[in-house]
């Protein structure tokens, strides 16, 4: 159940904040938070991760964007209930990382690209504009990568 309900929170988080931000910014608009360090702005992707593909003229990027999305899904989603009796943190980390997933699929469905308004920089390097969906498949990431150690350990300790 825990897989399911952090799948929903990324995904209301990530619609409900990308909601806001097109009733409140113009399409390339930037609003200065912390100077020199943080921006909301509204600027879209219709690529992957840090706008990779996204010069790629082909009529298939879009449907295959979906497709790769929606295989993610369903391979997280499998990957969880095989996981879930090992350790109950692994709903968390997958469900994050499948609602991030959906939360990208359906800007892709609703606008043809993903809407992305986080804006950091720091020290003369900016990062690239993301969202709340690409955040919650980081944090997911990063919390799947640290169960895994954990339970590595674990295991190589009850096999001594």
């Amino acid at each position: 159940m825990v897989y399911f309900v952090f799948l929903g929170i990324a995904i209301c988080a990530d619609q409900l904040s990308k909601q806001w931000i097109l009733g409140s910014f113009q399409l390339y608009e930037s609003r200065e938070i912390i100077p020199s360090f943080f921006n909301l702005v509204y600027v879209t992707n219709s690529g992957a991760a840090f706008s990779m593909f996204a010069d790629v003229n082909s009529p298939w990027r879009h449907y295959f964007f979906l497709g790769i999305g929606t295989l993610a899904i369903v391979g997280l989603t499998v990957a969880w209930y095989r996981l879930k009796r090992e350790n109950s943190l692994y709903g968390i980390a997958l469900g994050l990382i499948s609602g991030g997933a959906a939360g990208n699929i359906i800007d892709r469905i609703r606008y043809g690209s993903v809407v992305d308004f986080l804006d950091f920089q720091f020290k003369g390097y900016h990062w690239p504009a993301f969202n709340f969906a690409d955040s919650a498949i980081c944090v997911g990431a990063g919390l799947f990568l640290i169960i895994n150690i954990i339970e590595v350990r674990k295991t190589a300790n009850e096999v001594k």
